[in-house]
């Protein structure tokens, strides 16, 4: 199955800028995409990324769309040119396996969604070919409006796998405790670590005077 992959390849990340600094939220949101890419390829679909701006040769195994549009025309674009089924995989979705994906592709219907935890649209499987994507604010919502006036049959994909986007301090709890690619690895090496504070679970990491900082 063919398989966008978006991916902010110019400020990726921002809301973790309170434990990341620019450099590293870059090689930490590029590791999550390597491993997205990996588990696509794993599933059977054939990645390709949609990219704010160019990647140079990093993934020359991969195809490449530069759009610096936002995310919802870039897409939507892509459907209109589409000859069969598209799906759309998140880039931060590090948690995800190769069983989760193939669930997803297999799913039956013509929009298939994963909900994320915050009422966005973490994946989905478009196999009706009126379906366009609006990804502002609650987008799982607007989807299942969209299929509806469409007249497509919307289909609920859930997985706390595929629910779990990594995009703020918290979910990197999650990364730490489930995760088991490049993305968690890279969490790793740079310092991270599982602390309780108050009776709930958070991260904590060394001072960058007792570790160096990866760039």
């Amino acid at each position: 199955m063919r398989v966008l992959v978006p991916f902010d390849a110019r400020e990726p990340k921002t809301r973790l800028d309170d434990v990341l600094d620019p450099g590293e939220r870059t090689a930490f949101a590029r590791a999550m995409l390597g491993d997205v890419l990996a588990v696509v390829r794993e599933a059977g679909g054939d990645p390709e990324i949609l990219a704010t701006a160019s990647l140079r040769d990093e993934y020359a195994d991969v195809p490449v769309t530069v759009d610096d549009r936002p995310l919802s025309p870039a897409i939507n674009d892509m459907l209109a040119g589409a000859d069969g089924p598209v799906a759309v995989v998140m880039a931060d979705l590090a948690l995800s396996r190769p069983t989760d994906l193939r669930r997803l592709f297999d799913a039956e219907g013509d929009v298939v969604a994963v909900p994320g935890l915050g009422g966005g649209t973490n994946a989905l499987v478009v196999r009706h070919p009126e379906f366009r994507v609006d990804y502002h604010g609650a987008s799982f919502r607007d989807h299942r409006e969209i299929a509806a006036e469409v007249g497509a049959e919307f289909h609920v994909l859930d997985s706390h796998r595929l629910a779990t986007d990594v995009d703020e301090r918290s979910d990197l709890v999650e990364l730490l405790i489930h995760g088991t690619g490049e993305a968690a690895n890279w969490l790793d090496a740079a310092g991270f670590v599982l602390a309780e504070t108050d009776g709930r679970v958070d991260v904590r990491r060394p001072d960058d005077s007792d570790s160096e900082r990866l760039k």
